[in-house]
């Protein structure tokens, strides 16, 4: 009893180190996980407040296991299949060849034995998912092509860090003596994947249906909570790492339609615990043995990272990245990341090296993860100049399908999605342009990269689900091929397009189009207007005479569609009507289709009465 105030006393400090240091670093721009190193280091190797740094982390590794279970939830098949390339190729590859690198690095100088080699080697070749991500954000360059190509790189370390963690008891120095054979050990582990598959498959979405019924919230929570440390621990009692297990659990339920609210369940814990877990790692670093090998962590920490950046670009050039976008995922990605803690603690703990060995491993991916952002600043320098067209984006469509499709996001486009957006409308927005997606952004747009003249962008768009597609593009031939397309493919398609002129609006509403509009004409009568009514013309008066020509232009491309462009000519230089006095519309009358054509069929037949005019194409 004497000690519980003591730990009361342990757990104010820690929280207390935590909401000072981490907005403290977060505003430096060195990032939280930095912030809770520095606070664990001052409370712990310093203050010498707390000294049992080795007993907290062994809790604070559920921090870590919560993450993995939430890495699985994000890793859906169909995202996966998208990317799988750069996840699977470029990614496994910079893992391998980045581990082998600088194992062979540390072999050959004789720092470390090679199991020691080994775990260093490739716990390095890990990098820091929280500092690139945050880097990525901050420039609006998460969806860019060298954003995408990054993430598949960072996605594919992630998973890696699974294996990486089972492979820590096979080097063991300290390994307990065996009471299975191997070929026991492997059908043990098989088993308990196969139970967990099975649980997952037949038994995770039925729980929480049943839970949900019940409105109970906590229990929901608590269920959460027993789906990941029952999946770890299954895992760990059949020989493999708790880590495993948490991911396996979240990659089943990545499909689920619970997804997100388990992750929003787990997420508070997952981010204290974390935060624990990177305080202990600060509280058990050992100061002297960082201050007694400071000039090998000065060598190493630049070597670490020039090895690691000319790996990363010479595999992204190899697989077809441009200049720039290598040299930006190169120093974007060079230094150890918070894995590498992860993988340095566990192996410290299974005797693979010393803790002062970790101790030294921590501090160099300490330092390289402060450094991050001065490579970043780095990279612009060492691009060289391009093309705006170069500047491509990846095509990502997550979260895309409204009632409104629009193709194109001009001048034009934008003006009108405003009108949508303000009526309340959900708006699906791609445009081919890089430079145009970049520029919407940082205007608050959301608007997807991809070209509407291919099929398979329309469908990953969401065009099934659009009620109008509105074709809002700037050139006659794209918006034409668009317009084929949707025809072709997609014949119940409502269709709203922007016309370039006269001659296109015909041919336009010769293809049997829902609604067209020329770019110029509405903004070319509200000029007149106003330029009338500046010249003392009454604002009605003015209105009225706006509306007449717009009914007059109506009527003319009624006749040119009956009988040609040279249709019609007359009409353009008749006398200015003087329109009624407008009055009041009554609220019981409103004219019916039948209608407007009678109306329009009279303005017609007045136009054939009249002698001809020139400028047939006119807007």
């Amino acid at each position: 009893m004497a000690t519980t105030p003591f730990i009361y006393t342990e757990a104010l400090m820690l929280l207390g180190g935590a909401v000072v240091a981490a907005p403290l670093f977060k505003r430096l721009g060195l990032g939280t996980i930095l912030g809770y190193l520095a606070a664990g280091v001052l409370i712990g190797p310093i203050a010498q407040r707390i000294t049992e740094g080795e007993e907290i982390l062994h809790v604070a590794e559920l921090g870590v296991v919560f993450l993995l279970f939430i890495i699985g939830l994000e890793l859906k098949p169909s995202r996966l299949w998208q990317m799988r390339r750069d996840i699977f190729g470029l990614g496994t590859a910079q893992v391998v060849i980045t581990g082998v690198v600088l194992s062979g690095l540390i072999a050959v100088f004789g720092l470390l034995d090679w199991r020691g080699s080994v775990v260093t080697g490739f716990g390095m070749a890990l990098s820091s998912t929280a500092f690139a991500m945050q880097i990525l954000d901050e420039g609006n360059d998460t969806n860019t092509r060298y954003g995408q190509r990054a993430f598949s790189i960072l996605l594919l370390q992630d998973i890696a860090i699974v294996p990486l963690l089972a492979l820590i008891p096979l080097l063991a120095a300290r390994a307990p003596e065996a009471t299975t054979t191997p070929l026991q050990d492997f059908a043990i582990a098989i088993a308990a994947i196969a139970a967990l598959f099975a649980a997952g498959r037949y038994l995770l979405n039925p729980l929480f249906q049943v839970i949900a019924r019940t409105g109970a919230r906590e229990v929901m929570i608590a269920a959460a909570l027993l789906v990941v440390i029952g999946a770890a621990t299954m895992m760990q009692l059949a020989g493999l790492s708790m880590a495993m297990g948490a991911f396996l659990a979240g990659v089943l339920l990545a499909e689920s339609s619970y997804r997100h609210e388990l992750e929003a369940d787990i997420e508070p814990f997952r981010g204290i615990l974390q935060a624990l877990f990177f305080m202990a790692v600060g509280l058990s670093l050992q100061l002297g043995v960082v201050a007694a090998n400071l000039l090998l962590i000065l060598i190493a920490v630049p070597v670490l990272m020039a090895a690691k950046s000319l790996v990363l670009y010479g595999l992204c050039r190899a697989v077809g990245s441009r200049h720039n976008d290598a040299v930006r995922i190169a120093l974007l990605l060079p230094q150890g990341g918070e894995f590498g803690f992860v993988l340095f603690t566990a192996a410290a703990a299974a005797g693979v090296f010393s803790q002062g060995v970790s101790s030294l491993l921590v501090a160099i991916v300490t330092l390289s993860m402060a450094l991050t952002p001065v490579a970043a600043l780095l990279s612009k320098r060492l691009m060289r100049e391009q093309d705006e067209m170069e500047d491509e984006m990846e095509e990502n469509f997550e979260g895309a399908g409204a009632d409104v499709l629009m193709i194109g996001f001009s001048r034009f486009a934008q003006i009108a999605a405003q009108i949508l957006l303000a009526g309340g409308r959900d708006v699906t927005i791609i445009d081919h342009s890089a430079a145009r997606v970049h520029q919407a952004e940082t205007f608050g747009f959301r608007i997807y990269f991809g070209d509407g003249t291919r099929l398979d962008v329309l469908r990953a768009a969401g065009i099934e689900k659009a009620k109008i597609v509105a074709v809002c593009t700037q050139k006659k031939e794209t918006t034409d091929r668009i317009i084929g397309l949707l025809q072709s493919e997609f014949p119940n398609a409502r269709i709203f397009a922007r016309s370039y002129d006269r001659l296109h609006t015909l041919e336009l509403r010769s293809k049997g189009i829902d609604y067209e509009l020329r770019e110029t004409f509405e903004s070319g009568l509200l000029f007149g207007r106003k330029t009338l009514e500046a010249l003392g013309v009454a604002g009605e008066e003015a209105i009225g005479i706006m509306d007449d020509i717009r009914r007059r232009d109506e009527a003319r491309l009624v006749l040119q569609e009956a009988e040609g462009i040279s249709a019609g000519r007359h009409m353009l230089h008749s006398k200015p009507v003087r329109p009624e006095p407008l009055v009041k519309p009554r609220r019981d009358v409103s004219h019916s289709a039948e209608t407007q054509e009678r109306m329009l069929s009279a303005l017609a037949a007045d136009a054939k009465a009249r002698p001809d005019d020139t400028l047939a194409n006119a807007d």
